[in-house]
């Protein structure tokens, strides 16, 4: 070991002193390195998943990709908006979309549902056209059959809910459909899935060639969150320049994160609008349930979480609760107030005082006031986010932060308490996304000093829009040997 020393906020440590500290450190998790498995060159081939409500498309999905992801209720209209999801069969991979049901005819969500499946069905290389064997074919079937027809693409007939050889004679009858032959399956338990995905792959167009190794860039992941209601599907519309998911008043339209790719100051971004955070998930069922599981594990694979805030409607415990759960989740964050062209003075004006009484933990938190009904500030968000995910990735050399450190203690020391002066021997980053310190101390420090240390690293080196996680590390005495 070198007999270098190593410079602490009161003074050198020798080398011995220093490696404890860096093992203690160790213990806290530096970043592993950012390894993704398994990376495509190209676009991989789609599959729409389509039919008529209550089926079973999203059980049919499930199956396919092998884990329940799909909001699935034993009742029609569960799954809205087209939502996206990678499978592999038999080393082949491609995209499923789960779309909602189609039904002809129809106005209001139920006609935003059906032209979201329509629009599934252009953007497809092939259709998986699922049908309830039990109840045949219907008029619905028939009118959807010819919206396929048209967008000319190539057709496998799924005859789902065949759960024994008795229901093989009704999947028999599907032929008159016209669209070959009719794959019996039992989404709910797997039988004939198999045979499906083969009938699937010989209608798909090749995937492209697998690589291995890091991969070097990628789209930046945005979640889109807050209560139900706020403006986060119109927000995603908006940037999208399309109408990407359903919007309508009801509150709770969307159930499934959706995930987009979209073009924005000059850079690729992948949104994830998500089903809006209800006040106790423990309270919500079916439906409701299931996708508020699925809102917490977007925000999980997410970089950022934007905050959608409704600013024309009074501060809810529901907004500060949103906001605590993206920062405990480690998130970069950034606060987008909208509904901004609604607002009035007086309103402004309460605004600012509950900003400044409720969200006083987040000030930190880059913020946007827009309106995504008529896109007003829309080209900030994008500073915005750019400047939380900056401050999420900065790191602090060692040298450095305890240069910061031995003029903080200086300038300010540690209460004295029972008798005794808490010193901060050593301090160093052990990670970032969010940033994450540890500091080695000669005794317990009050959680009231560890957030003025936290203001203070903010005031020096910004961190803005990022958590920062302190843990204190308190060095243990050693016992002297007679």
């Amino acid at each position: 070991m070198s007999n270098e020393t190593v410079t602490g906020p009161h003074g050198e440590l020798d080398p011995a002193e220093y490696a404890e500290f860096m093992a203690l450190a160790a213990e806290e998790g530096f970043d592993p390195e950012d390894l993704e498995g398994l990376e495509g060159q190209g676009p991989l081939p789609v599959l729409a998943v389509v039919g008529r409500p209550n089926v079973g498309k999203s059980t049919l999905v499930n199956r396919i990709i092998g884990r329940r992801e799909a909001v699935v209720e034993d009742k029609p209209g569960v799954t809205r908006d087209r939502v996206t999801y990678e499978a592999t069969w038999n080393g082949r991979r491609f995209k499923l979309v789960d779309t909602g049901g189609w039904e002809i005819d129809v106005l209001g969500l139920d006609a935003a549902v059906a032209a979201q499946a329509e629009v599934g069905i252009d953007n497809s290389d092939a259709v998986l056209f699922v049908v309830d064997a039990n109840v045949g074919a219907t008029d619905t079937d028939e009118a959807l059959i010819k919206i396929i027809r048209r967008a000319g693409k190539p057709v496998v007939l799924c005859a789902n809910k065949v759960d024994g050889p008795s229901a093989e004679a009704d999947a028999a009858m599907l032929w008159s459909l016209g669209l070959g032959e009719p794959h019996a399956v039992s989404a709910l338990h797997g039988r004939g899935s198999g045979d499906l995905l083969d009938a699937v792959m010989a209608a798909l167009p090749d995937a492209p060639p697998q690589t291995f190794g890091v991969v070097e860039g990628g789209p930046r992941r945005v979640a889109l969150i807050g209560r139900p209601n706020v403006g986060k599907s119109s927000l995603l519309n908006k940037v999208a320049g399309e109408n990407r998911v359903v919007v309508n008043e009801l509150a709770g339209t969307t159930r499934d994160p959706v995930d987009e790719l979209i073009q924005l100051g000059g850079k690729t971004w992948k949104f994830i609008d998500t089903a809006g955070i209800r006040r106790r998930v423990h309270l919500t069922s079916g439906a409701d349930f299931y996708a508020s599981l699925r809102t917490s594990s977007a925000l999980d694979k997410a970089e950022v979480a934007v905050i959608l805030v409704d600013s024309s409607e009074p501060l809810a415990e529901q907004d500060t609760r949103i906001i605590s759960m993206a920062v405990e989740s480690g998130r970069a964050v950034v606060i987008a107030y909208n509904k901004w062209d609604q607002m009035d003075e007086e309103r402004r004006y309460y605004l600012e005082r509950e900003i400044e009484q409720d969200l006083v933990q987040v000030q930190w938190a880059p913020r946007v006031n827009v309106s995504a009904l008529t896109g007003r500030h829309m080209e900030k968000l994008v500073p915005a986010i750019e400047t939380a995910l900056a401050g999420w990735e900065t790191r602090i050399s060692t040298a450095r932060l305890n240069a910061f450190l031995g003029e903080l203690v200086a300038s300010h020391p540690h209460p004295v308490r029972g008798g005794k002066q808490p010193r901060i021997l050593f301090g160093t980053q052990a990670g970032i996304r969010p940033p994450r310190f540890v500091l080695f101390a000669s005794g317990f420090l009050e959680a009231g000093y560890r957030r003025y240390v936290e203001r203070r690293l903010r005031e020096e080196f910004g961190f803005v829009g990022t958590p920062i996680s302190i843990s204190v590390r308190v060095r243990e005495k050693r016992s002297r040997k007679k």
